[in-house]
């Protein structure tokens, strides 16, 4: 069984906790070190940025924190519970992925032959909703975010942008503790990109569900609560550069 953390414990705000995480692939002389005591808390609606060029671990990292591909040692907690010592689940992780985690990806992988408010549908009733009670929460969660008036519409008929909008409301589908995003903005421009990272802000502060962002777009960095770099392996928090002020 999954261990909580004590009631009274002041990190009972944590969304997200990730300690001294190292992920080896091979041994002897094929050994690869893809992540080396990375360590993150990330609180209960913080918004985080993670950056590094590619081969840094960052993607390594998410999905060890995504419960996708274990650490070789380290302990993940998730919603205020023990999850990972190690590679060791202490739950069943399909279960507890579904229960309190969202995915967002480069490409928003819509099921291409399913309306937008459908894509959002399919994934509630798969938490459990009945056919209304996820149509109507596919509904509220298209509207939140903006793209109600395309819910009729096929991921082909709409541009990048909107379909990560319908990607970020299934996400959300199960009310998750933690979003974890995976260039989300890669393949949008600057000012789309900039409103899907917005958007991420706007749920994390105002649903109080912590994300996780990896990213190579520097653009839009102002609008995280805090920023961490990877490199090598390794995991530093970043300052954040202080906004320019006109004169």
């Amino acid at each position: 069984m999954s261990t909580p953390l004590p009631a009274d414990d002041p990190s009972a705000k944590i969304a997200i906790k990730a300690e001294s995480l190292t992920k080896i692939y091979g041994a002897g002389n094929t050994e690869v070190v893809a992540m080396r005591d990375a360590s993150m808390t990330v609180m209960a609606g913080e918004v985080v940025a993670l950056l590094g060029p590619s081969g840094s671990g960052k993607s390594t990292f998410l999905t060890a924190v995504g419960l996708i591909n274990p650490p070789t040692s380290g302990k993940i907690y998730i919603a205020n519970q023990l999850i990972m010592d190690g590679p060791k689940a202490l739950t069943n992780l399909r279960s507890f992925r579904r229960k309190h985690l969202g995915f967002v990806f480069q490409k928003s992988n819509l099921i291409p032959f399913l309306k937008a408010g459908e894509n959002v549908q399919i994934a509630c009733e798969l938490n459990g909703l009945s056919s209304r009670q996820a149509r109507i929460r596919a509904l509220e969660l298209l509207d939140y975010l903006g793209i109600k008036d395309r819910s009729q519409s096929y991921p082909s008929m709409l541009s990048g942008g909107q379909q990560q909008r319908v990607a970020v409301a299934r996400a959300l589908a199960n009310r998750p503790s933690v979003i974890l995003a995976d260039e989300p903005t890669a393949a949008l421009d600057s000012f789309r990109g900039r409103q899907v990272m917005e958007l991420f802000t706007k749920v994390a502060h105002e649903q109080g569900t912590s994300v996780i962002v990896v990213t190579h777009d520097h653009r839009s960095l102002d609008v995280f609560d805090t920023l961490y770099e990877m490199e090598d392996g390794k995991l530093t928090q970043k300052a954040k550069e202080p906004l320019a002020v006109a004169h």
